[in-house]
C-alpha cells in the first residue's frame, strides 16, 4: 500500500496539477509522461452513461487529458497548452474494468501539438480513437 502523502514520479512530473480537477474525479491515473508518449488508464465504473456503457465524453476526457499532458511536456517550462479540437470515433463499448489511454505526439511545433489517441479495453481492443490539438502558448 502506498503512502497518500507519498508523490509519485508523474505527480511531481505535472506538479499535482491534476489535483481536485476533473482528472481525478474521473479517477484517471497517468501511468507514464513524456512529450512523445503518454499513458493512462481509467476506471469504467463511475464513468458510464444511463446504459451501464463507457460514456463517450469519459473518453473524450480521457483523450483530452494525455493529449494535453503531452502538449504541455511538448511546450515547456512558462508555457502552457490549450485544447482547440478534438475527435473521437466509438468503436465499442466498454462495461467493466479500466480503459487505457496512449497518446502518441503527431506534430509538435512551437504554437500547436497535435496528439493520436487510442483508447482501449482490458482485453487490448480498441474503444475509441481520437485526436487532440492543442495550441501552445507562453503562460499568463
Amino acid at each position: 500500500m502506498t503512502d497518500p502523502d507519498e508523490t509519485s514520479p508523474i505527480e511531481e512530473l505535472l506538479g499535482g496539477a491534476h489535483r481536485n480537477t476533473l482528472v481525478e474525479r474521473m479517477g484517471i491515473e497517468i501511468l507514464e509522461a513524456s512529450a512523445e508518449r503518454v499513458v493512462a488508464t481509467m476506471p469504467v465504473e463511475g464513468n458510464t452513461q444511463p446504459y451501464g456503457l463507457l460514456h463517450g465524453g469519459a473518453s473524450c476526457v480521457l483523450a483530452e487529458t494525455i493529449g494535453s499532458v503531452g502538449s504541455a511536456l511538448h511546450a515547456g517550462p512558462g508555457r502552457i497548452a490549450v485544447g482547440i479540437e478534438i475527435n473521437a470515433t466509438h468503436h465499442r463499448s466498454a462495461t467493466s474494468g479500466l480503459v487505457t489511454g496512449v497518446a502518441t505526439r503527431l506534430h509538435g511545433g512551437r504554437t500547436v501539438a497535435t496528439y493520436d489517441i487510442e483508447i482501449t479495453d482490458e482485453q487490448g481492443r480498441r474503444v475509441c480513437t481520437s485526436r487532440l490539438t492543442c495550441m501552445l502558448r507562453d503562460a499568463p
